[in-house]
């Protein structure tokens, strides 16, 4: 973990300068992306081993930990930056968001439902022939989501960084790149690929360290791994919210917690099914009911479009 840390604030860092030449939109995308490179290597890395209740706990625990700790720090800390002024966001974008997490939350309830209404024509088969066939359209749905944000209606993302907030702008005016567009991407490969590695590594101490610390796995798996993954993501939409930079901000909590239950979970489904493992979309009853509640809570809060203390 300590090896991690800092790591993920060099790949916040590399990211931002990103954000340069891609613009907003774009650069929270990219900073989802390689923050969620650790979680998707270490459940495949799990799933390789048969810890397939670890890779759900892991990838549960990280939506929670993107929406609620990531999110609710970047606000509370952007507020607190920006205290003597209101801080706006793209409502519009946000609430796509919004929409597709209500979706991968369907798509997770109805295995659920199924197995504990014992509705199944073949108990354990349906559910898992459910969980593959909603993973497929899920990936599906994601993939359109990436065409809508990036070819189809980019203008929609751009609205409040364009031309909605003045001292927005004037504050983008101020700022330059440290370093260049090739050195970034070189650096964002660089640093993804020792988090990976690094977190290899987490996955062979889990059992040891639940044994050595009494810990249960499920605190371990839902807890500790996320905080771990998500360093990236927590240093990163920390500092672009105390910078005014809320969209990027969403971009980067929102976005990756969409991006995790939209295609990261689908993908190990679909990667389960090629190992031969029964990877499926039924994560239990409460931990179902508790990604629901959350993914409410945050619609909910994004109605509105601007942040004051």
């Amino acid at each position: 973990m300590l090896g991690i840390a800092p790591l993920a604030e060099r790949l916040g860092y590399v990211t931002e300068q990103l954000a340069f030449y891609t613009g907003p939109t774009v650069g929270g995308l990219l900073n989802a992306t390689f923050g969620n490179a650790t979680e998707m290597i270490i459940s495949i890395y799990a799933l390789k081993s048969g810890m397939i209740r670890v890779v759900q706990q892991s990838l549960l625990g990280s939506i929670l930990s993107n929406m609620l700790l990531v999110l609710g720090c970047a606000f509370f800390s952007g507020g607190i930056a920006n205290h003597q002024k209101v801080q706006v966001f793209n409502k519009a974008a946000a609430l796509v968001n919004s929409g597709l997490l209500l979706m991968a939350v369907m798509g997770i309830m109805f295995p659920a439902v199924l197995h504990f209404t014992r509705t199944e024509v073949h108990f354990g088969k349906s559910e898992l022939a459910l969980s593959r066939f909603s993973s497929c359209i899920m990936l599906i749905a994601y993939g359109s989501y990436l065409f809508f944000q990036l070819k189809s209606q980019p203008n929609l993302y751009s609205l409040v960084d364009e031309g909605g907030v003045n001292d927005q702008e004037d504050s983008d005016d101020e700022e330059a790149p440290e370093i260049t567009q090739w050195e970034t991407i070189g650096w964002l490969a660089i640093l993804t690929l020792w988090i990976s590695i690094l977190s290899g590594y987490l996955v062979d101490a889990i059992q040891g360290a639940s044994d050595s610390l009494n810990m249960p796995v499920a605190f371990i798996s839902v807890i500790l791994l996320p905080i771990v993954g998500n360093a990236a993501e927590h240093a990163s939409a920390i500092m672009f919210a105390m910078k005014d930079k809320l969209d990027i901000t969403i971009g980067v909590a929102i976005g990756s917690s969409t991006q995790i239950s939209m295609f990261v979970i689908p993908f190990c489904v679909v990667v389960g099914w090629c190992m031969g493992q029964p990877m499926d979309l039924n994560f239990q009853l409460f931990e179902t009911a508790t990604l629901f509640i959350s993914v409410l809570v945050v619609a909910f809060m994004l109605q509105v479009h601007d942040l004051s203390f």
